[in-house]
């Protein structure tokens, strides 16, 4: 027996990457309950432990960073250029996803006299024409593969994050050299452009 990494808990051996992995995007592509996946992806216990886990961890990140490596010399368009494509999203939050009467954690901006905005960004969840919504911001390159994915209140427009989703962009590549920070061309609706770009 050995412990079990990440909870110190005395454990068997871990069930099957491959079989986990599989199961975590079934649920997340169709949106079922835990409770309601097929036998075939193992016990809906283990997914959602494995997922916790290794979305506290940072697995994931890593998993795409990894996936991404070298996307810069992929996607190249018909003239040779490297393009990619902003968009968003809006998702409406459950009515319990807000209200919750607790106190902010020691050294949190909120108890620190943080301003509207950094309440707002902790749990970008904000009031819109649609109710309390979120938005996901998406910069994907041509083969739909996503490289930046921030969260924003429902409220937020598509010009004002463009810029921070660009500045977040961080493509490594194959061989020596630092990642790749700008693309050639980018794509996007509702995003007007300011004047010094």
């Amino acid at each position: 027996m050995r412990d079990r990494p990440g909870t110190g808990a005395p454990g068997g051996r871990w069930a099957d990457h491959r079989t986990v992995v599989n199961g975590v995007l079934s649920r997340t592509r169709t949106g079922i309950p835990r409770h309601d996946l097929p036998e075939h992806h193992g016990s809906w216990q283990t997914l959602y432990e494995r997922h916790r886990c290794w979305s506290a961890d940072g697995a994931w990140s890593n998993i795409l960073r990894a996936l991404q490596v070298g996307v810069d010399a992929t996607a190249r368009g018909t003239d040779g250029s490297w393009v990619v494509n902003a968009d968003s999203t809006t998702c409406r939050a459950h009515q319990h996803a807000a209200g919750a009467r607790h106190a902010p954690p020691a050294g949190h901006p909120q108890k620190r006299g943080g301003t509207r905005v950094d309440r707002e960004g902790r749990e970008a969840l904000g009031r819109s024409r649609g109710g309390l919504t979120s938005k996901v911001h998406l910069l994907a390159d041509d083969r739909c593969r996503p490289l930046v994915w921030p969260t924003s209140p429902g409220r937020r427009g598509d010009s004002p994050m463009f810029t921070p989703l660009v500045q977040a962009l961080n493509v490594a590549r194959t061989g020596t050299g630092r990642p790749r920070t700008r693309p050639d061309r980018t794509r996007g609706d509702n995003v007007i452009l300011p004047n010094r770009c």
